[in-house]
């Protein structure tokens, strides 16, 4: 394996690694914040895991989630491994709130 496609691997595994944490994070704190209230009652309802709704598609987040946990997107953000990504690779330093997290704000 080249020396240059071995780094591009083990930075990305490391960008994941940092962005799994971060989204982690993201969700502990809104769960804490808004009291466990992450679901409509069409998620509740189907048995949605709260936690997936922090990952994957916006589309189907937004159908599940609360309209606490939308508000607390527009205001926080929603983790996006493209938005994160660009973040670290750019060597910026974390931010807080919605530009954190641009552009998948929901």
């Amino acid at each position: 394996m080249s020396v240059i496609f071995h780094d591009a691997i083990a930075a990305y595994r490391e960008m994941r690694a940092e962005f799994e944490l971060s989204r982690h994070a993201s969700f502990e704190r809104a769960h804490r914040e808004l009291r466990g209230e992450l679901l409509n009652s069409r998620g509740r309802d189907q048995r949605i895991d709260p936690y997936s709704l922090f990952m994957g598609n916006r589309i189907r987040a937004v159908a599940y989630a609360s309209e606490e946990l939308k508000a607390w997107w527009e205001a926080n953000g929603r983790p996006t491994v493209k938005s994160f990504e660009a973040q670290w690779a750019s060597g910026r330093p974390a931010v807080s709130g919605a530009d954190a997290w641009r552009t998948d704000a929901a």
